[in-house]
């Protein structure tokens, strides 16, 4: 059985601000408050994981084990099909610079990549996002989600973050780039796994 939340406080163990205002908004509703890993003046861990379930452990035991709160976890990213699933769980690695993270740059790769590998549109892919609830004992839960759709271009629209303005959702004629971000949270990968990490800990 799926332990519960029961506390009033929950650390999101992310330094990403766009992350943390999506999460922010979809607890809302639930009397929560969110406080994110740089207010806590956390450092961010070593995602060495394979997977993303194993990265989102890795963030949210550190920060529990750190804090002695609760700590929400998510590693997200997309699987593009013909690229065998690539950037997947090194979607973000793609952005990095020397000077901090370039998504126009890692954007254009995945479509030169695409182009290079012949493969017929529409480019299938997937955001997947997987969140962890670490206690500080610790124990965890693990909430994965999808959001199935395809990598078009050029990219469109300037709402979201990442990835978000070369991925057009599955049933959408625009891509999560021009989406509002209360109608992408409706939707979202981030929306699924949150569906059932509500389900799990507060339902």
């Amino acid at each position: 059985m799926t332990r519960r939340f029961t506390g009033d406080k929950l650390l999101v163990a992310t330094h990403n601000k766009g992350k943390l205002d999506e999460i922010r908004d979809l607890l809302a509703p639930y009397g929560v408050s969110v406080v994110g890993a740089a207010e806590m003046d956390l450092p961010e861990p070593v995602e060495d994981g394979t997977t993303f379930v194993e990265n989102a452990r890795i963030k949210a035991h550190a920060a529990a084990k750190a804090t002695g709160l609760p700590a929400l976890s998510d590693d997200s990213g997309i699987e593009i099909d013909a690229l065998n699933g690539a950037p997947g769980v090194y979607t973000a690695d793609w952005a990095e610079t020397e000077t901090g993270r370039d998504f126009l740059m890692a954007m254009t790769r995945a479509h030169d990549e695409l182009v290079a590998s012949d493969a017929e549109q529409p480019w299938t892919a997937r955001f997947c996002c997987t969140l962890v609830l670490a206690w500080p004992d610790g124990h965890d839960e693990v909430f994965p989600g999808t959001m199935e759709g395809a990598v078009v271009w050029p990219m469109r629209g300037e709402q979201g973050h990442g990835y978000d303005p070369v991925f057009q959702p599955q049933g959408y004629d625009i891509t999560f780039g021009e989406m509002d971000r209360w109608e992408k949270n409706k939707i979202s990968h981030r929306a699924d796994a949150f569906a059932k990490f509500v389900t799990g800990c507060f339902g």
